[in-house]
């Protein structure tokens, strides 16, 4: 195969897949890793890919990338939907407390809270404006919206104030979002305010919950609210690899895959 031939199936798995590792690509393509790296060199010259340590991401997933919440709604949503509908299954049973992060795939567990055929009995509390509004009024369904400062970008509310409210709560579980999961970053987020909040509702909840849809795998954002071992629970559409795997598994993490 030529290079020009490995280049171009490079770029494809970049858009279907938004990371790729030098090890994976020298395996399938039958060549050594220094010529894979010498592919990689190449695309990034080209604006085509941004290395990373053992491999390269797509050029527009930096560690301050943050598309808005109505953008990241049009993003796999039957994905977030197969997650959101395995996740019912760590409902506390009976009436208890659950917290939901602001995120789509988080508003995608709230649709299927909704959807449900009983009643949960359950206490929801959530900083999100977006999920706030999609369970006013819902039957069966307790709801205490945090405020705050709200960040246009996600509709979530953010700042000193709303982390203080989340510090007094001990909801049964709490169920995350996080635009990046990595082995060594753990989970991370681009914004600086979103992380002092996310990182509020780890420490508070009884049981973590993350809901991360496959593209959020070995990506790093700016700010780590969570190391893997703060978890109990990684629900997502597909197998996270081997060696972010073997390091949810040494975290004692379950991983369901939806």
């Amino acid at each position: 195969m030529y290079a020009t031939e490995r280049q171009q199936l490079i770029e494809r798995m970049l858009a279907d897949d938004g990371r790729v590792a030098v090890v994976d690509l020298a395996a399938r393509f039958d060549v050594t890793t220094e010529t894979v790296r010498r592919d990689l060199a190449a695309l990034e010259e080209a604006g085509a890919l941004r290395r990373v340590h053992g491999g390269a991401v797509s050029p527009e997933r930096t560690s301050t990338a943050e598309p808005s919440v109505a953008e990241r709604s049009l993003r796999r949503s039957e994905a977030k939907e197969r997650i959101a509908r395995r996740a019912l299954a760590a409902l506390p049973t009976g009436a208890g407390s659950i917290y939901l992060d602001a995120g789509t795939t988080t508003a995608a567990l709230a649709a299927a809270l909704v959807a449900r055929t009983s009643p949960s009995g359950c206490e929801v509390v959530t900083h999100s404006m977006t999920i706030a509004h999609s369970l006013a009024g819902v039957s069966g369904i307790g709801l205490t919206a945090i405020g705050g400062r709200v960040r246009g970008l996600t509709a979530a509310a953010v700042g000193s104030d709303t982390v203080a409210a989340i510090g007094r709560l001990r909801p049964d579980v709490a169920f995350l979002g996080a635009n990046g999961i990595a082995v060594g970053a753990g989970l991370t987020t681009p914004d600086p305010e979103e992380a002092a909040v996310k990182r509020a509702v780890v420490a508070g909840a009884r049981r973590v919950i993350v809901l991360a849809d496959a593209d959020k795998f070995e990506a790093e954002l700016l700010v780590s609210f969570a190391d893997l071992s703060d978890l109990d629970v990684v629900v997502t559409d597909r197998d996270p690899g081997t060696a972010l795997s073997r390091a949810l598994r040494d975290a004692d993490v379950e991983v369901w895959i939806a």
